[in-house]
């Protein structure tokens, strides 16, 4: 009988590591940015509505975000993968969070 480990299956979603922490607390904060994901939010307002998952650290400890950020969203969209890891800070203009 074959052992699952020996089947080289690999999990096909990327889990984030540490625990949740809330965008709020995080504003004006040095942050380092590692990886994020996009999904269809499960809080969905209107038809489309996506959710951002953000793996980040602060002060070297992993955390994750989750947030409706279009702005973030979109502005991660245009960071070429091999960019990642990088430094940033999220702060807060006119109701829209936005890196800096």
């Amino acid at each position: 009988m074959n052992d699952f480990k020996d089947l080289g299956i690999k999990p096909v979603t990327t889990c984030f590591n540490g625990k949740k922490i809330d965008i709020e607390d995080i504003l004006n904060k040095q942050i380092v940015v590692c990886e994020y994901k996009i999904e269809d939010s499960k809080f969905q307002k209107k038809s489309g509505d996506k959710c951002l998952h953000l793996q980040i650290k602060i002060d070297d400890v992993e955390r994750v975000v989750f947030t409706s950020g279009t702005m973030l969203m979109a502005t991660l969209k245009m960071i070429d993968e091999n960019k990642f890891p990088f430094k940033t800070t999220i702060i807060k203009q006119n109701k829209r969070f936005e890196f800096s």
